[in-house]
């Protein structure tokens, strides 16, 4: 009887229709033209947001830009400077499916379950949602991590199922492979030059987890690569560079494939910035020295969408 009496009063206060809402279509479908949805912003974080101090992560927070829960890079990733002082541990448990490491500096241990590896300087590697992880340094450590956990939360998901095991990209390999593609005798006629890692629970995709893929790619001493766009977010590292290396970003092309009134994004070694999806890019080195960056995106899921809609200028 008590329960009853308490269903019919929650009934007199909330229909099962007062949430529902009615638009019309045209002035509606396009929520980002009509300003109710935020564009992705530019935005570059310097690396002296872990150069010095205390172990700790720092998210590279867009949340209250992009009118969504915290905190977040983009609408489904957020990235991280990771600090580890040298016989420090931290421990990482985030409600995601996917998280992406690189290995600025220094060496230490991951163990996630019953796995445990080294990692070192250069190293990539990748954890999967569900279980905590514990990344402790022997050398005082900084790492690159993104993580998929703003789309966990948008879809209200919770209790992850892992749908791959951690895995390590070895520096020496990676760097090995991008050497060879780099020789190629077509490599000057590619619109990147980037070795993108892989999977092999994803053949499909061809990308480092379901949801997300990481490029390690090179711009060589005085070259230029022309402008693409995709629709997914691009989450840039810059490993190495000197001074004369930067990106150009915008909205349109010209009639020679270059992009119009860019924004210019110089580069620091160590330095991470956005490129908001949509947007054509384009890099350029001009000193006198190789540069290589790092771009992680949500390319994994838009290329199971079937929309990420890559295009190249030439």
């Amino acid at each position: 009887m008590l329960h009853r009496t308490t269903a019919a009063k929650r009934a007199q206060t909330h229909s099962e229709t007062d949430d529902a809402l009615y638009y019309e279509y045209t002035s509606s479908a396009n929520p980002i033209g009509a300003k109710l949805i935020p564009r992705v912003p530019f935005r570059t974080f310097s690396p002296s947001l872990y150069a010095d101090g205390a172990t700790r992560v720092v998210a590279l927070d867009l949340s209250a830009e992009l009118a969504c829960q915290g905190p977040a890079t983009g609408p489904g990733l957020c990235a991280h400077f990771v600090r580890i002082d040298t016989g420090d541990e931290i421990r990482l448990e985030p409600n995601a499916t996917s998280q992406v490491f690189y290995v600025i500096t220094g060496s230490g241990r991951v163990s996630q379950g019953e796995v445990d590896f080294p990692f070192g300087q250069g190293d990539f590697f990748t954890l999967p949602g569900g279980t905590a992880a514990a990344l402790a340094a022997n050398a005082m450590a900084t790492l690159y991590y993104v993580n998929d956990a703003p789309l966990m939360d948008y879809l209200g998901v919770t209790g992850v199922k892992p749908r791959f095991s951690p895995t390590l990209y070895p520096a020496a390999r990676a760097q090995a492979e991008l050497r060879k593609i780099a020789a190629d005798e077509n490599a000057g006629r590619r619109n990147r030059v980037s070795v993108l890692l892989g999977n092999v629970h994803f053949p499909q995709t061809r990308t480092v987890t379901h949801t997300m893929w990481a490029m390690y790619g090179i711009v060589a001493a005085g070259s230029q690569q022309k402008a693409h766009r995709h629709q997914s977010i691009a989450l840039d590292f810059i490993v190495d560079c000197r001074p004369g290396c930067y990106s150009f970003v915008g909205t349109e092309l010209d009639e020679h494939g270059g992009i119009v009134n860019p924004i210019r994004v110089d580069w620091e070694p160590g330095m991470a910035f956005v490129t908001p999806p949509g947007y054509w890019h384009a890099h350029f080195n001009e000193s006198g020295s190789d540069a290589y960056l790092i771009p992680i995106q949500d390319a994994g899921l838009q290329t199971y969408l079937r929309a990420l809609d890559i295009r190249f200028s030439a």
